[in-house]
């Protein structure tokens, strides 16, 4: 990798800033830092993305996105967070059209993509079932193939977004006979069919994002499988190694540094501002030269995106255990520097930081929890 500053990138930067304030309404600015933002939030700010001809910035051209370098990608990010711009559906942005995009037949790239980039289909991931997190490959939900169609049978567990999701793409098994891998496919549900069942969870931050999520008799047409049976955990290796350079979240590491610069010159101990204190200036420095580090990790595996190699699948793991452990330390300090406010939580602001550090103390299970991914990176680097 070249690590020169390129000059351009600073243009772009700019160009960006001055489109965030000029085109980013002030009635949908957040302003805390936000998981997920309200169905009209996404939708209006995908209509302006539009506009402007970004409205798939993580998408090559070919498919109808901005075709951006991946250090373009980061600094839209990181400045959308910055100006409080609501979230895309990261399910179907990130996670779901990529793979569209490489796996999909013209008929299925046509009756979904086209949605995503209007913000018009909102999407979830049925991944982790009861005793099938981290290992997938043991998941027990069921697809049997009648006539023209799939029926499923199952469950799903910890399913973001499935209450206020149109459709979810789904793992299932096919064949019960063959190796566990080998008997997974990926499908593509309408979450209106019949015998689906939804039931909230509500978690340790006051926030409803959780569900699970029932299957009873779901009929599912033929044409919704993706791939040919049996390919599911090809196309899941492929979506999860994007998923660990998302789930890093660059832009929200870098706004927690912010925040706590902020806070830094606002917040006292005694009568004496954080920001004299020499052991907190020191802690600040140390989450900057991580951040740092971990913003090269991220380039690095988004750069070997598309390669299902050993490498890029162990880097795909060693950055999810870098970044979503500095996640929780920095949600943790964040709030430690609130003193006994951080406690109570109430004005808007210190109630979005609390809130923000329960949220994370999960980044280290979502995803694949971290002793799943230290284990993939003895087995594939290191052979043990």
């Amino acid at each position: 990798m070249d690590f020169r500053p390129d000059p351009a990138l600073d243009d772009f930067r700019q160009t960006v800033r001055v489109f965030l304030g000029e085109k980013l309404p002030a009635d949908l600015v957040q302003q805390t830092i936000a998981i997920f933002s309200s169905r009209d939030a996404m939708r209006r700010w995908q209509a302006i993305l539009n506009d402007q001809g970004w409205g798939a910035p993580s998408w090559g051209t070919a498919h109808g996105g901005t075709g951006w370098s991946v250090e373009e990608q980061l600094i839209f990010e990181e400045e959308c967070t910055r100006a409080g711009a609501p979230t895309l559906d990261g399910f179907g942005h990130k996670l779901l059209g990529p793979v569209l995009n490489h796996f999909a037949t013209p008929e299925q790239w046509e009756a979904h993509v086209p949605h995503i980039l209007r913000g018009e289909r909102n999407w979830c991931q049925g991944f982790s079932e009861p005793g099938s997190g981290s290992d997938l490959a043991s998941l027990m939900t069921r697809a049997e193939r009648r006539g023209d169609s799939y029926v499923i049978n199952g469950q799903k567990i910890w399913t973001s977004n499935a209450h206020r999701a149109d459709w979810i793409f789904l793992l299932a098994r096919t064949d019960p006979e063959a190796k566990k891998q080998a008997g997974i496919s990926f499908f593509l549900i309408d979450m209106a069919t019949p015998g689906i069942t939804v039931r909230p969870i509500w978690s340790i931050d006051g926030r409803h994002h959780l569900n699970e999520v029932f299957f009873d008799e779901v009929e599912v047409p033929a044409g919704n499988l993706v791939g040919e049976e049996g390919m599911g955990w090809a196309i899941t290796k492929f979506l999860l190694n994007n998923e660990h350079a998302t789930t890093a979240e660059l832009p929200v590491l870098k706004a927690y540094l912010g925040a706590m610069k902020r806070l830094a010159v606002t917040r006292s101990v005694g009568d004496a501002p954080l920001v004299e204190r020499s052991d907190f200036l020191t802690q600040i420095a140390r989450f900057e030269a991580e951040l740092g580090a971990v913003a090269v990790m991220v380039q690095r595996v988004a750069a070997l995106h598309g390669d299902t190699g050993h490498l890029a699948h162990a880097l795909g793991s060693m950055l999810k255990l870098r970044a979503t452990d500095l996640q929780q330390r920095m949600s943790l300090f964040l709030v430690e520097m609130l003193g006994d406010e951080g406690a109570l939580a109430s004005p808007a602001e210190e109630q979005g930081l609390a809130s923000e550090m329960f949220f994370r103390r999960a980044s280290t299970i979502y995803g694949g929890s971290s002793e799943v991914q230290r284990g993939i990176v003895a087995k594939l680097m290191f052979g043990l």
